[in-house]
Order: structure tokens, then C-alpha cells, then sequence
């Protein structure tokens, strides 16, 4: 009777860590998932910064040199 007892509770034991460790991969995928999607729209910006610099670069006339700042 006591190594049903033992056994019973090890299963029971064995079954509360598994629906435990459901939680924590369902909690770090939903975080996994909203990185990635932070990721993909950070990556977007810095495209679209990347090309905003470039362009600028070759607007005509932006090889003349600044205007001094106006306290200057």
C-alpha cells in the first residue's frame, strides 16, 4: 500500500511541474512573440532611416556646407 501511496504521489508531483512548466513556455512565447513583432517594426524605422539618410545625401546642393547655427 505504501508504494501505491509513493507512487501516486510522485505522479501527482510529475503532473503539477508539467501544468507549471505549460504556463512558463506559454508566458515566454507570448514574450518571445511580442519581441519579435517590436523587433520587425524597430527594423522597419531604421530602414526607412537608412534610405531617408541616403536620399538625402543625394539631393542636389548637399555637398554645400551648413549655415553657421544662428548664436554664431
Amino acid at each position: 500500500m505504501s508504494d501505491s501511496h509513493d507512487l501516486s504521489a510522485r505522479i501527482d508531483a510529475l503532473e503539477m511541474r508539467l501544468t507549471e512548466q505549460d504556463v512558463v513556455i506559454d508566458d515566454l512565447n507570448a514574450t518571445i512573440t511580442a519581441q519579435w513583432r517590436q523587433i520587425d517594426v524597430l527594423t522597419r524605422k531604421v530602414a526607412k532611416l537608412v534610405e531617408d539618410v541616403e536620399e538625402a545625401g543625394h539631393r542636389p546642393g548637399s555637398n554645400a556646407p551648413e549655415p553657421p547655427p544662428p548664436h554664431y
